[in-house]
C-alpha cells in the first residue's frame, strides 16, 4: 500500500511539474506573441476591442533598430472598409502594417487619420495614397505637414537608410477643423480636435459605440510625456478636464504604450502636469530658480520609459513658460 501511495504521489508531482512548465511556456509565449522579429514593425497588431487593433510601437526614440515604429499604429475594420490611425514613419512601415491588415480582412483601407504631424504619424502617407486611401488631418497638423514633410523625410531617410526607401513627402487629402466623422457600414468613427494638448494638430479618434478612444499624444502612461516648445501645459490640462475625460472612454489606446484605461493615463498625464506645475508655482513664489525646480521630487515617475531623457527638459520648459504666465 505504501509503495502504491508513493507511486501516486510521484506521478501527481510529475504531472503538476509538467502542467506548471506548460503554463509558464504559454504565458511566456503570450507575452512575446506580438513581437515582430520577421517584420519591419516593432510589434504585430493586437486586438483592442471588437474590430479594433493596434500595432504597439517601442516606447523609445525612433532608431534604425525599431524602424521608427515608436508610436501606435491602429486600425478599425468595418463592413465597408478599414480606417487606419497613423500612416507610419515610412513607406515600408506603412506597407508592413497593411500586410498585417490583409491577414485579418479583405476590406480595403478607405481612410488614414493622422493623430498629428510628427514624422512617425505622417511619413508613410504616400504609400496609403497609392493604395487609394484618403489622408485625413486636422488643419494645424496639415499646415505643419505641408511645410515640413520634405525635411522630415530627409531626416528619416538619413536615420533609416534602406528602410526609408520609396517614402516621399505629400499632403493631406481631407482637412478639418474640430471634427471629422466617418460612417462605414454603421460604424461611427470620429476624429476630434478637442483643444490644445501636446503639439499642433493633435486629435483623438473616438469610437462612441465601443467607448474606445485612440488618444494619440493626448494621453501617456508607460513613457514620460514630452513637453515641447509648442506645448501649452495649462491648456492641455483644460482640454483634458473639459473635453477628453468627458468622452467617457472605457478603453484608451495612447499614442505610445499598451492599451489601458482612463485612470492610468490620468495619473501619468494630467496629474503629472498638475504636479510639476504646482511645484514650479511654489518655487517661483518663493523666488526660487530653475536649479531648484530641477530638484523637485519626481520619484513617482522615474520608472517611466524616457524619464532620464525628458524629466529635466520638461521641467525647464514648464518653468520658463510659467515665469511669464
Amino acid at each position: 500500500m505504501n509503495k502504491i501511495l508513493l507511486i501516486l504521489i510521484i506521478s501527481a508531482f510529475l504531472i503538476a511539474c509538467q502542467h506548471k512548465a506548460s503554463s509558464s511556456f504559454e504565458l511566456s509565449t503570450e507575452a512575446k506573441s506580438y513581437l515582430a522579429p520577421d517584420s519591419i514593425l516593432y510589434k504585430y497588431p493586437q486586438k483592442v476591442a471588437e474590430n479594433v487593433y493596434s500595432a504597439i510601437g517601442a516606447t523609445a526614440a525612433p532608431t534604425y533598430e525599431n524602424s521608427g515604429h515608436n508610436n501606435n499604429l491602429s486600425f478599425i475594420i468595418t463592413p465597408e472598409g478599414v480606417v487606419v490611425i497613423n500612416a507610419g514613419a515610412s513607406y515600408l512601415l506603412a506597407q508592413a502594417l497593411h500586410n498585417e491588415i490583409k491577414k485579418l480582412t479583405d476590406q480595403v483601407v478607405e481612410f488614414v487619420i493622422l493623430e498629428n504631424a510628427q514624422g512617425h504619424a505622417m511619413l508613410g502617407s504616400n504609400y496609403w495614397q497609392q493604395q487609394g486611401a484618403k489622408i485625413v488631418s486636422q488643419k494645424d497638423g496639415a499646415a505643419v505637414m505641408k511645410r515640413f514633410a520634405k525635411s522630415s523625410v530627409e531626416r528619416m531617410k538619413a536615420r533609416q537608410k534602406e528602410k526609408g526607401l520609396f517614402t516621399e513627402p505629400t499632403t493631406a487629402d481631407i482637412i478639418f477643423d474640430a471634427k471629422y466623422e466617418i460612417n462605414l457600414g454603421g460604424t461611427i468613427i470620429q476624429a476630434l480636435h478637442l483643444g490644445p494638448a501636446h503639439s499642433p494638430g493633435d486629435i483623438v479618434v473616438w469610437l462612441p459605440q465601443q467607448k474606445v478612444v485612440i488618444a494619440g499624444d493626448m494621453a501617456f502612461h508607460q513613457r514620460l510625456l514630452p513637453v515641447t516648445d509648442h506645448t501649452d501645459t495649462a491648456a492641455w490640462i483644460d482640454t483634458w478636464n473639459n473635453e477628453f475625460e468627458t468622452l467617457g472612454a472605457e478603453i484608451v489606446v495612447p499614442g505610445h504604450g499598451t492599451p489601458t484605461n482612463m485612470v492610468e493615463v490620468r495619473k501619468y498625464t494630467r496629474d503629472y502636469l498638475l504636479y510639476v506645475r504646482a511645484e514650479v508655482t511654489r518655487i517661483i513664489a518663493e523666488d526660487g530658480d530653475l536649479q531648484q525646480a530641477y530638484e523637485m521630487d519626481l520619484s513617482a515617475y522615474e520608472h517611466l520609459h524616457t524619464f532620464s531623457d525628458l524629466a529635466k527638459q520638461n521641467i525647464g520648459r514648464i518653468f520658463r513658460a510659467m515665469e511669464f504666465e
